[in-house]
């Protein structure tokens, strides 16, 4: 699986490095380090949504409050 997280100026502003810390503290809870590549890259073109996100290309738009529930609702079910 492949998860990218924005890190551009907007996404930063609102949380981006909390919901990356966030992620990865969960994959290592869930051992999925062999099976989820989490990375970072600039303005996705979502800033007006929240903290932009792909998983395996599809986008999210996510927030420091709801990065557990995305994370059990789409990457623990893929995982």
């Amino acid at each position: 699986m492949e998860l990218v997280i924005c890190i551009g100026s907007s996404c930063h502003l609102k949380g981006s490095r909390q919901v990356v810390e966030r992620l990865r503290q969960l994959i290592e809870e869930a051992n999925l380090m062999d099976k989820v590549a989490l990375s970072g890259t600039f303005c996705m073109g979502n800033c007006q949504k929240g903290i932009s996100v792909t998983l395996d290309g599809k986008l999210f738009s996510l927030s420091p409050e709801n990065v557990d529930g995305f994370f059990e609702d789409e990457v623990l079910a893929r995982g």
